[in-house]
């Protein structure tokens, strides 16, 4: 027996027991997390959860939204349906609508409007075109025109109508009245043809002449060697040469027209600027 009345040993091992207890109650203590730390920690990892969600169904709804523009632009509610064209006189309509890939009604986010200028402008009697497009379905061409300035005959006996710059406009049987006469060594062609560049010197001339004495200009000829002979109504002819120095051959057929005594046949020559003759033809 021990003084304090217990038998040796007993309460040694309840105290060792004890503090085992302790010790184990103390460890499982420490390892606890706080009940509002988790529940925060809950809430962020949920909170961030819904984030992702909504940024997938945000992706998914834009998506689609962008998808359903897309082919909502691409219908025919929103296609070119309503096309007019101004301007055109020898051309028609068709013929203008066509040119600018309008004639199947494509969507208007299709209709490119450089383009559709560019082709429309091929067209032989078209000297400049405009194309805006209007939401939600119409396109307006306006077109303007060019005006014939020369006209030139086929070996064959057809009747080329010109512009200024030499453009082919039309072919016609009877001869169009009231335009000057060129003649080339060699003919254009197909209407939206072009003279060649040797006959590019009577084209100059036939563009270029003077308010002073264009209407007494008949006819333009161009000779192979690139000379250039006017006739007039008179009838005089006038060797205009080369074209260079136009304005001061001008000059010295105004002049002579003016001034001297002419008979029908004289022969104008001004293929030397500042010193022009005059033949008897």
């Amino acid at each position: 027996m021990t003084p304090d009345g217990t038998e040796p040993g007993k309460g040694r091992r309840r105290g060792r027991s004890a503090n085992q207890r302790g010790s184990h109650n103390a460890g499982r203590g420490g390892s606890r997390m706080d009940p509002r730390i988790s529940a925060r920690r809950t809430a962020v990892m949920k909170e961030q959860g819904r984030r992702r969600l909504r940024v997938i169904v945000i992706a998914l709804v834009g998506t689609g939204c962008l998808v359903g523009a897309w082919f909502l632009i691409h219908s025919p509610l929103f296609s070119a349906r309503s096309v007019t064209v101004t301007g055109n006189v020898h051309e028609t309509a068709a013929q203008v609508e066509a040119q600018a890939g309008l004639a199947g009604h494509p969507p208007l986010l299709d209709v490119h409007t450089g383009a559709a200028v560019s082709a429309i402008e091929e067209l032989p009697w078209v000297r400049s075109a405009t194309v805006h497009v209007s939401w939600p379905d119409g396109v307006h061409i306006e077109v303007t025109e060019e005006t014939p300035r020369l006209v030139v005959n086929e070996p064959g006996g057809r009747w080329e109508s010109l512009s200024a710059d030499g453009r082919v406009l039309s072919v016609s049987t009877a001869r169009p009245p009231g335009l000057i006469l060129l003649t080339v060594p060699q003919a254009p062609g197909a209407p939206g043809s072009v003279v060649s560049a040797r006959d590019e010197p009577g084209l100059r001339v036939a563009s270029s002449l003077p308010a002073s004495f264009v209407a007494q200009v008949t006819a333009v000829t161009v000779e192979p060697a690139g000379w250039v002979q006017l006739a007039l109504t008179t009838p005089i002819v006038v060797d205009i040469g080369s074209a260079a120095e136009l304005t001061a051959k001008y000059e010295d057929v105004s002049s002579i027209l003016a001034g001297a005594s002419l008979h029908n046949g004289d022969v104008i020559d001004v293929s030397v600027p500042d010193a022009p003759t005059v033949s008897a033809g």
